[in-house]
C-alpha cells in the first residue's frame, strides 16, 4: 500500500477524528516538498553544480531548478546572476513516493539516528529537516560522488498549527525523537 492510499484511506479519518474536525476537507495533508541545496563552491567550480544537479534528479526523479544570486557579494566573491544552488518542488504523486522513501530507508540509514527534532516547525505547521549528507538515500552510489555535501527539505502542509502538522507527520511515519 502506498503512502498516498494509506494517506486518503486509514490517516485522513484517523485525523478527522482525533483533531475534532467537522470536515474531511480539514484535515491536513502534504501540499509540496521543497529540496533545497545551496553550492557556495560552485562559484569557483562549476563541476559541484553540475554534480549536484545529477544528484538532486537521482534523488527526486525531477531535474532540479538551478538558482541564481540576486546580488553581488564581493565578500563571498559572488556576482550577480550566478549559480548558487540548487532547488526540486514535488507535488503530487512523486511527492508521496519521495516521502515514502525518504522517511522509510533513507532516515533510518542516517548514522547514530535517533529521530528527527520535533522542533523544526515553522509555526504555521511546515516541518523542515536538514540531512548531512546525500549517502542516506539509496539512489545514490558512493563511488559516484565527489564530495559530500547536505541539502534541507522542507514538508509543506494544509495545517494551521504545529500540533496539526506534528500529528499528520506522525501519522505518515515521521519518526520524531522525544
Amino acid at each position: 500500500m502506498t503512502l498516498k492510499t494509506r494517506y486518503k484511506e486509514a490517516i485522513r479519518p484517523k485525523l478527522l477524528k482525533d483533531l475534532g474536525l467537522q470536515n474531511i476537507h480539514q484535515v491536513p495533508k502534504v501540499v509540496k516538498v521543497n529540496i533545497n541545496r545551496g553550492l557556495g563552491e560552485a562559484a569557483s567550480n562549476s563541476k559541484a553544480l553540475e554534480a549536484s544537479l545529477n544528484e538532486m534528479a537521482t534523488i527526486t526523479g525531477q531535474k532540479a531548478l538551478v538558482t541564481r544570486s540576486k546580488k553581488a557579494i564581493a565578500g563571498f566573491k559572488i556576482r550577480e546572476g550566478m549559480a548558487i544552488g540548487c532547488t526540486v518542488t514535488l507535488r503530487g504523486d512523486r511527492m508521496y513516493s519521495f516521502l515514502e522513501r525518504f522517511i522509510n530507508l533513507a532516515l533510518p540509514r542516517i548514522r547514530d539516528f535517533r529521530g528527527v527534532s520535533p522542533k523544526s516547525f515553522d509555526g504555521r505547521g511546515n516541518y523542515t529537516v536538514g540531512v548531512k549528507e546525500q549517502l542516506i538515500f539509496p539512489e545514490i552510489s558512493f563511488d559516484k560522488i565527489d564530495s559530500i555535501r547536505g541539502m534541507d527539505i522542507t514538508i509543506v502542509t494544509s495545517a494551521s498549527t504545529d500540533q496539526e502538522g506534528k500529528a499528520l507527520l506522525t501519522e505518515l511515519g515521521m519518526p520524531f525523537s522525544n
